[in-house]
């Protein structure tokens, strides 16, 4: 799907739906200016497009029960099309692995990884990640503190 140029009201409609997905059409629509018909238009547009590409609830994974986080840098032993593939398909079915980037530099990519505890971390390494014939390597990051954690994107 191409990019669309924002208008202001379409950034405004994004900003405000970050804010809080569950806004009323009429409430958001009052927000940005425009009427209601006109809004939901709009926002089915940004939808259609990608812009717009889901809406959830953000929860605080502590009081969740899930206090183990760590940033893991993955390095792969094989770049071939059919390892990579697998290594992509497999880290996004588990649960743990809520974030996963393709970077440049010393690691091919970069995992947040949340789960219960270091025990049910050490089963994800030992269980699955390291069984991953691709999987060269795998240095840890343990997460003491989130300082900053936002889902919103700035437009």
């Amino acid at each position: 799907m191409d990019q669309i140029d924002l208008t202001e009201i379409d950034r405004g409609i994004i900003r405000a739906l970050q804010q809080d997905c569950r806004l009323p059409n009429a409430q958001l629509a009052e927000r940005v200016g425009m009427s209601a018909s006109a809004c939901w238009r709009r926002m089915r547009l940004l939808e259609e497009a990608g812009v717009i590409s889901g809406y959830a609830a953000t929860v605080d994974p502590d009081r969740a029960g899930l206090e183990f986080q760590a940033i893991v840098h993955v390095k792969l032993a094989r770049h071939d099309r059919d390892a990579v593939k697998r290594v992509m398909a497999e880290l996004n079915i588990r649960p743990e692995v809520v974030e996963c980037y393709a970077v440049t530099g010393q690691y091919d990519y970069h995992l947040r990884v949340i789960c219960a505890d270091m025990a049910a971390y050490r089963r994800f390494l030992d269980d699955f990640l390291f069984r991953l014939p691709a999987i060269e390597s795998a240095q840890t990051n343990v997460v003491l503190e989130a300082i900053k954690r936002r889902s919103v994107i700035p437009v």
